[in-house]
């Protein structure tokens, strides 16, 4: 499932419904269900189930309460406390990595919500609103325990293979626009599946990218942000990508940043085809294509002016009748009406002659 199928749907489950994620480390489980949080309105807790020993879930026995009454109680934790007087989003995460007794703990409280008890023998509950989200690795890389298929039944279960666009679309403003630009030219080395590899290969995943991207901005060596591109990289720049990403991704990258002055963003379009239209007419299909996606994407969440409305229509005179129906249909795809209708009055008679002509050939 992708990130947008899955956006739309998780939020809408009733809350007693758990959500398990599955899929290879890397691709933003924690931050899917952290990102549901927010939309909820929520407090997200993040649960590391891996580094718990029972006790920690299931809670430990009050020894003192129980001199006093000669009743055992257990002493719960204060994330499970929380969750039982306020509603809030509960992240159980690497839950087939955990030890057995931590397991059966997390599926008592998935299977009843509840855990624990009190003097009364009643366990405590969840809040009604709270939600549990889980999230297990996948692979035949990871040493793990198989889910129960009883505890299977009980979740939303998803497999979540999240596609170079949900990434590009959610890097848009958090990540460097070169290292996006990278991405969106070079969709391979945004993962690279780690069973396909040597064990202990470093290898690249949306997470470790974004680590780089923001390692890079604190360095001041961002690309676009800090001027790096277009130049030789900094002493140091090929390293910190290399241990993040790996070796093949590094140097793709390092290269990358290095010619990217060649490169035409959907900025040097809008702000100045002028300056940039002979190098326009020099590119080949697939960089023209690169454009045009930028320009799409940049559509999405900005408000064009006359001006640069007028810049695109002048790019679009440049490009042959499929590439100008491609253009159309990035922008039109965009849901920008104001936008679509600025570009309509400037292009819309030419798409249509183009249309025409491909129906009579």
């Amino acid at each position: 499932m992708d990130i947008k199928t899955f956006n739309a749907v998780c939020g809408r489950l009733p809350a007693e419904i758990a959500v398990l994620m599955r899929g290879p480390t890397g691709v933003g489980k924690s931050h899917l269900a952290r990102a549901a949080a927010e939309e909820l309105g929520l407090p997200f807790i993040d649960v590391r189930l891996s580094t718990m020993s029972e006790g920690d879930v299931g809670g430990y026995p009050d020894i003192e309460g129980m001199k006093e009454t000669g009743v055992m109680t257990f002493c719960m934790p204060s994330w499970f406390v929380r969750a039982t007087q306020e509603p809030v989003v509960l992240m159980l995460d690497e839950m087939n990595r955990a030890l057995p007794g931590v397991q059966q703990s997390a599926f008592q409280l998935v299977l009843d919500r509840e855990l624990g008890n009190d003097k009364e023998g009643n366990p405590y509950k969840l809040h009604p609103e709270t939600r549990i989200f889980a999230a297990v690795n996948a692979g035949a890389e990871y040493d793990v325990n198989d889910m129960d298929p009883a505890l299977l039944r009980r979740f939303w279960t998803i497999d979540l293979e999240p596609t170079n666009a949900d990434w590009i679309e959610w890097a848009e403003g958090k990540v460097d626009e070169v290292i996006i630009d990278f991405i969106r030219q070079n969709p391979a080395h945004l993962r690279v599946d780690v069973a396909t590899v040597e064990p202990g290969t470093i290898c690249p995943n949306p997470a470790s990218w974004h680590r780089l991207a923001d390692s890079l901005a604190h360095m001041g060596w961002a690309p676009k942000a800090d001027g790096i591109a277009g130049q030789d990289c900094p002493t140091g720049f090929y390293a910190v990508a290399q241990g993040f990403v790996g070796t093949e991704a590094a140097i793709a990258l390092s290269t990358f940043v290095k010619g990217y002055e060649l490169v035409v963003t959907a900025e040097d379009v809008l702000e100045r085809f002028d300056e940039v239209k002979d190098r326009v007419k020099e590119m080949n299909a697939s960089d023209v294509a690169q454009v045009i996606e930028r320009l799409s994407s940049h559509c999405k969440d900005n408000k064009w002016t006359a001006g640069q409305t007028k810049r695109v229509a002048a790019f679009s005179e440049e490009l042959g009748g499929e590439m100008l129906i491609t253009l159309w249909n990035g922008i039109s795809q965009s849901g920008n009406l104001p936008n679509i209708q600025k570009i309509h009055k400037l292009i819309g008679q030419r798409v249509v002659t183009v249309v025409q002509e491909g129906r009579n050939a």
